[in-house]
C-alpha cells in the first residue's frame, strides 16, 4: 500500500450510478468504457497528489493531504467524464483518521462513504469540514441531512450548479439519532443485512452489557430502510417494567391496534429484551400472524422462539478497538495519538465498546501508559463475580466498578441515587428527587457514567443503570427515593394536565413525552406498593396525555390495574381515574361502558368539587349518548352542561360544548343553527389560543360545507384544520380532518389520492383503537362507493394498499398539497 497521508486527511469516494443498466445497454463495450472511466479518474486524482486507498469494481477510495486538492481533483474527474455515458457520484469529507497497518480506521472514513452514497450521478457532495478547510464559500448549501450512520445531521454542500433529485438520506423513521458513528462492524453489518434480506424472520443480537448490541442493531436497521417499505421501527423496552406491557408498547410504537395488523414488509428493532423474556411468546405470535414482518432483537439472552437466529456480538477486533478508543479520546483530549499502550488497553478491555468508552474518559487526565498501569493494577482484583458469567461480562462489570470506585463518596451516593430514574431525566428532577446538583451531574458525565442529552437532560446507559440499580437495591434510601420519584412525577402530571388544555398545549405535551418512562416507573411503583391514592391520581391526571397521543390500550391497562387496588384513596383520586377510563372507552367507541363509567364518576367529581372535571365528564357523557344514537338525551345534557360551564366561568368548556351543540345541529340537519354555533365556538377557541380545539371546530365547519356541496370552502377548512393540528402537535382530531380531506379531493376528481388517504386514515385510526366520527364516516363511505364504481377492482386494490402503507405525516403532507 502506498504511503497514506496522515493528520488531517480528505477522503474522496466515487461510484458509478446505474452501472447494471449501463452494462445491459453497452454489452461487450461496457468493459472498455469502464476502463476508460478508471483511467480518466486516476489521472485527475494523481495530478492533485491523491493516494488511491482502495478500488472495488467501479468505485474509488482516494485520500488527499489537502481539502482544496481533493475538490479540484473531483471537479476535474467529473468534467473529463461529462461527455461520456458514465455518470459518477462523489463524496468528500475531511477528518483526522487513525492510520493502521490495514489502512485508515475511524468514523471519518464511514462519513465520507455515506455522503457519496447519498448523491446522484454527476453530483459532487462535500461535507462542512471539507468546505471550510478548502475555503470554498461558493458551494451550494443543500442543508442538514441525517446519514445512515445515524449521528447528528451533517450539513452537505454541492460542488457545481447542476440540479439533481433530493439526496438519498434517511427516510421517515423513528430510529434515534446516535451520539457518534459506528466504528468497525463491517462484517457484522453485511452478515446481519443478508440474513434479514434472505428470509430469516427473527434475529437476536446477544452478548454482555456494553458489547454494542444496540448500536449495531441501529446501524443494521438504518442500512435496511430501503428494503422494508412497510417501515423500520425502533421499540425500546428499557422503560417497560412488566412483560404484559410489551405487546402494548410494540403496537403503540408502530401505530397498530393489534400485532396482526402490522404493515407488510416491516422491520422492528426491539431493544433491551432481557428483563421481559416472559414476553417472548408475544414476538412469536406477532411473527406467525404477520408473514412479512421481521424482527431484530437485542438481548442478553435469546428469546427461544420458533425461527429465531441467535447472533452473538463479539468484541471489536484490535484495529477497530484502537480506532474507537482513539476517536472517543480525541473528544476529551484533542491531538491524542494511539501508541502501543493504547493497543494494550484495548486488549486488556477485550475490545468491549462500553469499556473502551469508559476508559477513554480517563484519557482526559492520564496518558495511555499511565491508564494501562492503573488497569493492570485494578481490574484483575475485580474480575470475580459469578463463576458462571462470561469472562468479558465480568471484565465489563469490573470496568464500571473501577470507574465507580474512582469517584469520591459524594459522587458515589449521587450515582446510586440516580438509578431511581427510567430513561432520561431533567436537572430539576435530579435535584428534587436525589437532592443532587448540577456539579455532581456534570462530574458523572465527565466520568462517562452519565450522558448529557438535549439542553438540560441526562441519560444513564442501560448497562451502567443496571449496576447503579443493584447499588440502589442494597441502599437504605431505596424506598425513600422511589417515593420521592413518585411524588415528583405525580406533581408534574397533575401540573401539566390543565396545561394540555391551554395555549401551552404543545410545550406541555413535549415535556411529558420526555418523561414518559419516568411516569410509567412512578405508576409501577405506586401499584406495586398498593398505593391506591397516588396510583389513581397519577393515572387519572394523565388521561389527556394518553388521549392526545392515542395510547389508548396502554392507558386502559394502567386504569384497570389502579382501580383494582383495594387501599384507601380519596374521592378526588378515584373520580379522576374513573373519568380517565371513561375517556378511553369513549375514544374506542365503546359507548355503553363509557356511559356507565361517566355516570359512576360524575357524582364523585361533584362530591370532590372538581368542577372543571365535572363539566368535562358531563360533556363527554352527552357525546356518548350522541355516539349511541340518542340525540335528544345528548342535547339535554349538553345544554345543562353549558349552563354549568358558564356559571363556573370555564371559557374553554363553553367553547367546546358550543361546538358540540353545533355538531349535534349538523347531525339533526339544522344547518343554519350548526353554522351559527360552530362559528361562535371557533371565535371562542381562537380567542383562547387553543389550536387543537379550533382545529376540531374547523373540521365540523368543513363537514357542513361538504353537506352543502361547497367543495371549495370545504377544502379551505380542511387544510386550515390540518395546519392547526400540526401546530398543536396532537393526533386526536387529525383523523377526521384527513377523512374529510379525502372526501373533498374525491369530489375534485382526484380519485387515487382520495383513496390512498382514506386507506391511510382508516388504518391509523384502527391501529390506535380510535373510533372515527359517524358524520365524517358517512360522507367518506359515499365517496368510497363512487370511487369503487369508477376504478377497476385491481387498480382500487392497488391504491388502497399504497394508502395503508402511507405514514400519518406523509398523509397530511399529501392532503395539504392536493388541497392547495
Amino acid at each position: 500500500m502506498a504511503d497514506l497521508p496522515s493528520g488531517t486527511v480528505t477522503f474522496l469516494f466515487t461510484d458509478v450510478e446505474g452501472s447494471t443498466r449501463l452494462l445491459h445497454e453497452l454489452g461487450a463495450g461496457y468493459a472498455e468504457v469502464l476502463a476508460e472511466h478508471r483511467r480518466v479518474l486516476r489521472g485527475a486524482f494523481s495530478e492533485r497528489d491523491g493516494v488511491e486507498v482502495d478500488t472495488q469494481g467501479d468505485a474509488f477510495f482516494v485520500a488527499f493531504a489537502t481539502a482544496s486538492d481533493a475538490l479540484a481533483a473531483a471537479a476535474a474527474g467529473r468534467d473529463a467524464l461529462s461527455p461520456g455515458p458514465v455518470r459518477v457520484r462523489m463524496g468528500l469529507h475531511t477528518g483526522e483518521p487513525v492510520v493502521t497497518s490495514e489502512g485508515y480506521v475511524g468514523i471519518d472514513v464511514h462519513r465520507a462513504a455515506r455522503i457519496a452514497a447519498a448523491g446522484h450521478g454527476g453530483q459532487i457532495l462535500v461535507s462542512q469540514s471539507t468546505r471550510d478547510l478548502a475555503r470554498a464559500d461558493s458551494l451550494r448549501d443543500l442543508g442538514e441531512h441525517r446519514l445512515k450512520d445515524l449521528t447528528a445531521p451533517e450539513r452537505i454542500f454541492q460542488l457545481g450548479d447542476g440540479d439533481f433529485p433530493p439526496l438519498k438520506t434517511l427516510n421517515a423513521t423513528n430510529l434515534p439519532v446516535a451520539a457518534s458513528a459506528l466504528v468497525g462492524r463491517r462484517r457484522e453489518l453485511e452478515e446481519l443485512a443478508a440474513m434479514l434480506r434472505d428470509g430469516v424472520r427473527a434475529v437476536t443480537l446477544t452478548g454482555p452489557g456494553g458489547s454494542g448490541k444496540t448500536r449495531l442493531g441501529l446501524q443494521v436497521a438504518a442500512d435496511l430502510l430501503d428494503d422494508f417499505p412497510g417501515g423500520v421501527y425502533f421499540v425500546p423496552l428499557a422503560g417497560v417494567a412488566e412483560p404484559e406491557l410489551v405487546e402494548a408498547t410494540i403496537t403503540a410504537t408502530v401505530g397498530v391496534r393489534q400485532l396482526g395488523e402490522l404493515r407488510s414488509q416491516s422491520l422492528l428493532l426491539i431493544d433491551n429484551f432481557e428483563h421481559v423474556l416472559d414476553a417472548a411468546p408475544t414476538v412469536g405470535k406477532m411473527l406467525s400472524s404477520t408473514p412479512n414482518t421481521k424482527v431484530l432483537v437485542t438481548s442478553r439472552a435469546p428469546l427461544r422462539i420458533s425461527g429465531e437466529r441467535e447472533y452473538p456480538v463479539e468484541p471489536l477486533p484490535e484495529d477497530d478497538a484502537v480506532g474507537l478508543l482513539t476517536e472517543r479520546a480525541r473528544a476529551v483530549r484533542p491531538g491524542f495519538e494511539p501508541d502501543e499502550s493504547t493497543r494494550a488497553i484495548c486488549r486488556r478491555l477485550d475490545g468491549l465498546p462500553l469499556a473502551l468508552e469508559l476508559a477513554a474518559s480517563r484519557l482526559r487526565s492520564l496518558d495511555s501508559r499511565a491508564l494501562l498501569q492503573r488497569l493492570e493494577q485494578r481490574l484483575p482484583v475485580l474480575t470475580g463475580g459469578r463463576r458462571d458469567a462470561p469472562e468479558r461480562q465480568r471484565t465489563l462489570r469490573a470496568t464500571i466498578e473501577w470507574s465507580y470506585d474512582l469517584l469520591p463518596p459524594p459522587l458515589q451516593r449521587a450515582f446510586t441515587r440516580l438509578a431511581v430514574f427510567a430513561g432520561t431525566f431533567s436537572l430539576d428532577a435530579a435535584e428534587a428527587v436525589t437532592q443532587g446538583g448540577f456539579d455532581e451531574l456534570d462530574a458523572l458525565a465527565e466520568a462517562s457514567l452519565l450522558k448529557p442529552v438535549g439542553s438540560d437532560r441526562f441519560l444513564m446507559l442501560e448497562t451502567i443503570h443496571e449496576y447503579a440499580a443493584e447499588l440502589l437495591a442494597q441502599s437504605s434510601e431505596r424506598d425513600e427515593l422511589r417515593a420521592r420519584h413518585l411524588d415528583y412525577f405525580l406533581e408534574l402530571v397533575v401540573t401539566m394536565e390543565p396545561e394540555l388544555a391551554s395555549p401551552r398545549q404543545k410545550e406541555a405535551l413535549q415535556e411529558l413525552v420526555r418523561d414518559e418512562d419516568n411516569v410509567r416507573e412512578a405508576l409501577a411503583y405506586a401499584c406495586e406498593n398498593r398505593d391506591a391514592e397516588r396510583a389513581l391520581m397519577l393515572s387519572g391526571s394523565n388521561f389527556r396525555y394518553w388521549v392526545f397521543r392515542l395510547q389508548i390500550i396502554e392507558a386502559s391497562q394502567w386504569y384497570e390495574r389502579a382501580l383494582a387496588l383495594r387501599g384507601d384513596a380519596s374521592t378526588r383520586a378515584r373520580a379522576r381515574a374513573l373519568y380517565g377510563l371513561s375517556e378511553m372507552e369513549r375514544t374506542r367507541g365503546k359507548f355503553d361502558r363509557a356511559q356507565a363509567l361517566f355516570e359512576e364518576a360524575i357524582p364523585l367529581l361533584r362530591e370532590a368539587e372538581e368542577t372543571r372535571w365535572l363539566v368535562s365528564a358531563m360533556n363527554h357523557l352527552a357525546s356518548t349518548h350522541l355516539g349511541a344514537g340518542d340525540a335528544p338525551a345528548a342535547r339535554r345534557l349538553y345544554e345543562e352542561t353549558l349552563r354549568l360551564a358558564r356559571d363556573a366561568a370555564d371559557e374553554r368548556a363553553v367553547a367546546i360544548i358550543t361546538g358540540n351543540l353545533g355538531y349535534l345541529a349538523l347531525v339533526e340537519g339544522r344547518e343554519e343553527d350548526a353554522e351559527t354555533l360552530l362559528t361562535t365556538a371557533l371565535e371562542l377557541e381562537r380567542a383562547g389560543g387553543r389550536p387543537a380545539g379550533a382545529g376540531e371546530t374547523v373540521v365540523n365547519l368543513a363537514l357542513l360545507a361538504l353537506r352543502r356541496g361547497d367543495v371549495t370552502a370545504a377544502a379551505e377548512r380542511v387544510a386550515e384544520s390540518l395546519n392547526l393540528f400540526r401546530t398543536a402537535g396532537t393526533e386526536s382530531g387529525m383523523y377526521e380532518a384527513l377523512l374529510l380531506a379525502a372526501v373533498a379531493i374525491e369530489r375534485r376528481g382526484d380519485l387515487r389520492t382520495s383513496l390512498q388517504l382514506q386507506a391511510s386514515v382508516r388504518t391509523h385510526a384502527s391501529a390506535r383503537a380510535y373510533e372515527l366520527s359517524a358524520g365524517e364516516v358517512e360522507l367518506a363511505d359515499e365517496g368510497l362507493a363512487r370511487i369503487r364504481r369508477t376504478l377497476p377492482a385491481e387498480e382500487f386494490a392497488g391504491e388502497w394498499s399504497r394508502g395503508e402503507e402511507l405514514h400519518l405525516d406523509a398523509a397530511v403532507t399529501t392532503a395539504l398539497e392536493s388541497l392547495d
